[in-house]
């Protein structure tokens, strides 16, 4: 019986004993291991763990497309012209509600078909030039006796007659590129702006500091900072007023935050978490730090099942590829108030990591582990419902609508646009447009500020037309 499951893999590349952490997919065959070394390949070995995780996904759809269509179809090319179809369209027959090949897809979002395909293009293309596996394609697709032998193949036609789709091209881009493109493609994709930037309400934030980030407490001698938060309060000021990603506050050492005595307010600086400077000597970086001194691997380099996995945007840093990311808060006195949070944090409630599990992250959970992304994720929800509000990005109430507010204030502030693009640590100064985008209610304003400007101007022009 055909099946396609995926798992957590270790691979090993050579003999220094360096592991990587992978997701790979187990067939009815054993390992796919030409997808964990396509993976591991130099060219994507430093792709995101979200980017591997919708690979996987995309291949297994193949996969499971081919096992459901298994003699249906006397050519390889003739199925897969007929896979991206039934990737976007979904399998379903409208009139009976039935599917005989037994997937049941819903149609999808052009889009996210788009970019599926785009995956396991990229996935082919890279098997295509492969001369072992190129080397392993004996038999026809009809009669190739494993998953590997298959893939062999579908790469092989791929090559040949460029089934799959080609990658999105810019209108201007389309005649350019004619020549290239691929035969089998999906439903144009509607033409759109972009999605309304949701951000957290800002006539809320104080209310989600003072009356969302509490903590419970049943010890009668408890004083005023145990029913207090520091820890949440820390780091929703580090969204909110320094438009730090979330995950980027768990990339955050101890020794990142320095104390300005002379303003008495936190200056921050997140350092690359692999590549990033350390302030030991005898370390190349942070990488080398966290293997050397911790048995630790950055956070980015667990894979997106690990608690400890958090993610980089690679942003714009300060001081080269190897330095960091300059914390600007906004207005400048929420720094005082960072600190203030984070002192109190560090003093009253930071649970430290056992000797043994040791680390330097700043942030921990309550066994003095690195706090991860889904704990903060669930205590977020659980601050903003405190205060009455849904937890929902329609709204802006979730962790990333904190940036977006931060940057509608730098916006609304008229600062120049390259201090705006330094804040935001964006590579391009064109980065920043989507903080501009009018919401639903700045559009509401404007209109009815519109209808009293165009009343009062017809008013005007009614009492001159009185005097004549």
């Amino acid at each position: 019986m055909a099946f396609a499951l995926r798992i957590n893999t270790r691979y090993v590349s050579d003999n220094t004993g360096r592991e990587v952490e992978l997701p790979g997919l187990l067939t009815q065959d054993g390992l796919l291991i030409s997808h964990l070394r396509y993976l591991a390949s130099t060219r994507y070995l430093r792709k995101g763990a979200s980017w591997r995780e919708r690979s996987i996904f995309a291949l297994k759809l193949l996969m499971s497309y081919i096992a459901a269509n298994e003699g249906r179809f006397e050519k390889t090319m003739a199925l897969l012209e007929s896979f991206a179809p039934a990737l976007e369209y979904g399998t379903i027959n409208v009139e009976t509600q039935t599917d005989p090949s037994g997937l049941y897809w819903t149609p999808r979002r052009a889009e996210d078909a788009r970019t599926l395909m785009n995956h396991i293009t990229s996935y082919t293309d890279w098997l295509a030039d492969e001369p072992n596996y190129n080397a392993t394609r004996a038999n026809p697709f009809r009669q190739a006796n494993s998953v590997e032998e298959r893939m062999n193949w579908c790469a092989y036609y791929q090559k040949q007659s460029n089934v799959f789709l080609s990658h999105l091209n810019k209108p201007k881009d389309a005649a350019a590129q004619q020549a290239l493109v691929r035969k089998t493609q999906t439903g144009a994709v509607p033409t759109s702006n972009r999605k309304p930037t949701k951000r957290f309400p800002e006539n809320e934030i104080y209310n989600l500091l003072e009356n969302g980030w509490v903590r419970r407490s049943s010890d009668p001698k408890a004083s005023s900072h145990d029913f207090i938060d520091y820890k949440g309060r820390a780091i929703t000021i580090l969204m909110h007023y320094s438009g730090l990603r979330k995950s980027e506050v768990f990339q955050m050492f101890l020794s990142d935050v320095i104390v300005d005595k002379k303003r008495n307010e936190a200056i921050v600086r997140i350092w690359h978490p692999s590549l990033g400077r350390v302030e030991e000597k005898g370390y190349t970086n942070r990488r080398d730090y966290l293997n050397r001194h911790y048995g630790r691997k950055p956070r980015t380099e667990y894979g997106k099942t690990n608690s400890l996995h958090a993610g980089w945007k690679a942003p714009l840093l300060t001081d080269g590829a190897d330095g960091y990311l300059e914390v600007y808060f906004y207005p400048l006195n929420t720094a005082k108030l960072f600190l203030h949070n984070f002192s109190c944090y560090l003093k009253c409630q930071r649970v430290n990591p056992a000797t043994h599990e040791d680390h330097p992250y700043a942030f921990t959970n309550s066994k003095g582990h690195p706090e991860t992304l889904k704990n903060f994720n669930r205590q977020h929800r659980a601050a903003v419902h405190r205060i009455g509000l849904p937890h929902s990005k329609k709204i802006g109430t979730t962790e990333h609508g904190h940036r977006h507010a931060y940057g509608y204030r730098l916006e609304e502030s008229d600062l120049k646009p390259e201090f705006i693009q330094k804040a935001l640590h964006h590579k391009s100064i064109h980065s920043q447009q989507v903080y501009k985008e009018p919401t639903e209610q700045d559009i509401r304003d404007a209109f009815e500020e519109g209808e009293r400007a165009l009343e009062r101007k017809r008013q005007k022009r009614q009492n001159s037309l009185s005097l004549i």
